[in-house]
């Protein structure tokens, strides 16, 4: 799978390293030095993973996650840090990011767990184009069905509704505006906090099917997207 890949990462010698691996590996690839370099070129190129170092000149890398995130942009986001303590890792997760690779690491590493997060999150359907799979998740929209590890799911039509938005765009956090404005078409009149009592029951009816491992991660001050590891096939 061909993709398009932003490594951020100040300096040169890695930057280069991983470029070259993931060109061998069949990519595209952009390379920045700073950070606040990040947001023009996303805009710009709109890259499907956005390798990003913790230590950037400009900006560093937790804010260009976090802004990233609040833009609603798509691109997953693997952080490279030499930091190893837990509270970074925990905060680039919360932030948003899909994975997290400590200094030193294997160049081949950093390209396989890459691979690895743009295959669990790339939609798939079927011959006919109806069903669409992330994962262990699946959305019939013509039949109005959604299964999860092949258990079928009572959804509401706003729980359904909202699915299909996290499906179809698995690496995009939604707003919880965003989030409404596709509800609204199943007449629900309600305000931006009150998808969050939706969510909530559609994330329960998931974890119900996931042996209650949760699919869906709440992005703080931002809204809701997809969790990466928990719909690795």
């Amino acid at each position: 799978m061909s993709a398009r890949i932003l490594i951020v990462e100040d300096e040169e010698k890695i930057a280069s390293l991983l470029r070259d691996y993931f060109v061998h590996d069949g990519h595209a690839v952009e390379v920045l030095h700073r950070g606040d370099e990040v947001q023009a070129v996303v805009r710009r190129w709109r890259p499907d993973l956005v390798v990003l170092d913790l230590q950037l000149p400009g900006r560093d890398g937790l804010a260009v996650c976090r802004e990233l995130r609040a833009a609603g942009a798509a691109p997953a986001v693997m952080m490279l840090t030499a930091r190893v303590d837990e509270v970074d890792r925990l905060l680039g997760l919360e932030l948003g990011a899909d994975d997290y690779v400590c200094k030193p690491f294997s160049p081949r590493e950093v390209v396989a767990r890459a691979r690895a997060i743009l295959r669990r999150l790339q939609p798939r359907t079927d011959a006919g184009g109806r069903v669409l799979r992330v994962g262990p998740i699946e959305l019939d929209h013509a039949a109005h069905q959604a299964r999860a590890a092949g258990t079928t799911l009572t959804l509401t039509p706003i729980e359904f509704s909202l699915l299909q938005a996290l499906l179809e765009q698995p690496q995009r956090v939604w707003s919880r505006g965003q989030l409404l404005e596709r509800a609204r078409g199943t007449d629900f009149p309600g305000y931006e906090r009150n998808i969050d009592s939706h969510v909530k029951n559609l994330r329960r009816k998931l974890r119900d099917c996931l042996d209650g491992r949760d699919p869906i991660r709440s992005v703080y001050g931002v809204g809701y997207g997809l969790d990466a590891a928990v719909l690795a096939d």
